[in-house]
């Protein structure tokens, strides 16, 4: 069966599983620092996928729930049980990333990406939420990174949309016209 039907159909069936239990807000937490454990720490993505004969289903639970804090909702102990007991581990990370953007899409959160030089100010954060929600009627998650490469400004990110006021953006526009304007002269 093809990869991203088998992620797809897994993360929408712990989508339900948690509205279910209505336990989605902690799970989702859950989830999202799994998938970014297993994302930034190539050791653990690697005992987690490897075959059941090397590392066993068992003891792959354990990492993870020890990834946690040794803390793990009877929801997500369920839903990792389902996956080792289906040989689904090496699919574990993409699941769980799958299941932290449609359970957002779910509850009317929508995720978002700024880009600032310096730390942004709350009042820039609220104002970009607020516009968000005037544009789409969402409530949104707004992840941060500062860069100082980009000089000032920022560059917010929001699924398909993205808004550019970086003073490097406007710098290499500047550059660019400049060197149009000179090669007809030339």
């Amino acid at each position: 069966m093809n990869r991203s039907i088998v992620i797809t159909r897994y993360a929408t069936a712990l989508v339900k599983y948690v509205r279910e239990t209505g336990h989605g807000e902690i799970v989702c937490s859950e989830a999202e620092t799994l998938s970014k454990l297993l994302h930034t720490l190539p050791d653990l993505r690697q005992m987690i996928t490897a075959s059941d004969d090397v590392v066993s289903p068992f003891d792959k639970k354990k990492l993870l729930q020890s990834a946690l804090g040794n803390r793990m909702s009877p929801e997500m102990s369920r839903f990792l049980s389902l996956l080792n007991r289906n040989g689904r581990m090496d699919l574990v990370e993409d699941i769980l990333r799958d299941f932290v953007d449609m359970y957002h899409l779910s509850v009317g959160v929508r995720k978002a990406h700024l880009t600032t030089a310096t730390e942004p100010s709350e009042r820039l954060m609220q104002r970009l939420k607020d516009l968000v929600k005037q544009q789409t009627g969402d409530d949104v998650l707004i992840e941060v990174d500062v860069d100082p490469s980009i000089i000032g400004g920022f560059v917010f990110d929001l699924e398909d949309r993205l808004l550019d006021a970086s003073v490097k953006r406007q710098l290499d526009q500047i550059r660019q016209q400049f060197i149009e304007r000179n090669r007809r002269i030339i």
